[in-house]
């Protein structure tokens, strides 16, 4: 399934990577799933003259996510709901309209949409929140416009939202280098649980790179296919998050959380995702991560167990061309 969901009669559309079924976008409301991001290692690897950091790192998805609702209308406008409405609510931009925007601007399109925005994921916790909605917001609007995504370079608007949106709309695991703009394929992994945990503080992306200290890292890909969990948390292990430290410095419960990871039945390996604060736990499986949320939850911490989304199975990225392996690369800041 693509994610894609037709909201009136309340099923999904089997549509697998192909536009069918979509000549009755101005009678219905649409949505798109907007998946969480999770950095399994995160290596810096350098910084540009621009001032933005390089990185190696390992994206996947997980079944958890947001949903961006559109239906017609005349104009844009935004609406948001969910349990984590609140920081949106003050922000002076969202990255929703942005894209919406950017899109209209990219393609001359004049006509508008009513966008809701369910925000289940946590606000600047290191989930890719507001990348994966620009992404599922492109892609939606896409459809209810009928634009061809071959004839747009998608991207490239991405890229210009931030870094993250480029692999939001692949979708899939993937092997992230540069600033987030060079996306390859991932290679095979095992099914997994995963154990999410956030100790109810945001922490802003810049913040972390400005307090993050030493010298850079070597790029070490992982590009040998995984043939189990516990293979796959060696791996991860021998990579880490280098900017663990800094998140901590700024939000000493990053690490009460990472303990408290470590010592739960089960755990396989833990790590912190992309910025903070946000932190995962390794599983066999969904249902070994289910068993242990109760162990965090009890903290006072938003705690979640989900599992990753299957490749080329329920992921946006069925219209991107691949070839020899990566996807096209763009220039981006």
């Amino acid at each position: 399934m693509d994610g894609l969901h037709d909201v009136r009669r309340g099923i999904v559309q089997q549509t697998n990577g192909r536009t069918t079924g979509l000549t009755l976008f101005e009678e219905k409301t649409l949505a798109r799933e907007a998946p969480g991001k999770i950095n399994l290692y995160l290596r810096v690897t350098g910084r540009r003259a621009d001032g933005y950091h390089e990185l190696d790192s390992l994206v996947v998805f997980t079944r958890l996510h947001d949903l961006v609702t559109l239906r017609p209308a005349t104009e844009l406008s935004l609406a948001i709901d969910g349990p984590f409405t609140g920081p949106l609510l003050v922000a002076p931009e969202n990255l929703v309209m942005a894209a919406a925007q950017r899109l209209q601007t990219a393609t001359g399109e004049r006509r508008g949409a009513h966008i809701n925005l369910t925000k289940n994921l946590p606000v600047a916790a290191g989930l890719g929140g507001g990348s994966a909605d620009a992404a599922a917001t492109l892609l939606g609007l896409c459809d209810l416009w009928r634009i061809d995504r071959h004839e747009i370079d998608l991207a490239a608007i991405g890229v210009e939202l931030g870094a993250d949106v480029p692999v939001c709309l692949y979708g899939q695991p993937a092997l992230v280098a540069g600033v987030g703009e060079q996306i390859r394929v991932a290679p095979r992994m095992p099914e997994a649980g995963l154990l999410l945990v956030n100790p109810r503080q945001e922490l802003a992306t810049p913040a972390v790179f400005d307090a993050r200290e030493g010298p850079f890292s070597s790029p070490l890909p992982m590009i040998e296919p995984v043939a189990d969990v516990a293979g796959l948390a060696r791996d991860l292990a021998l990579r880490g998050n280098d900017l663990t430290t800094a998140a901590v410095a700024l939000c000493p419960p990053i690490a009460a959380v990472l303990t408290a990871l470590r010592s739960l039945a089960g755990c396989r390996g833990c790590g912190m995702s992309g910025s903070g604060a946000t932190c995962y736990g390794l599983f066999d499986d969904e249902e070994a991560a289910k068993r242990a949320v109760d162990s965090v939850s009890q903290s006072g911490w938003w705690a979640a167990a989900t599992s990753l989304r299957s490749p080329r199975l329920e992921g946006e990225a069925a219209h991107t061309s691949i070839e020899g392996g990566e996807l096209p690369v763009v220039d981006g800041k």
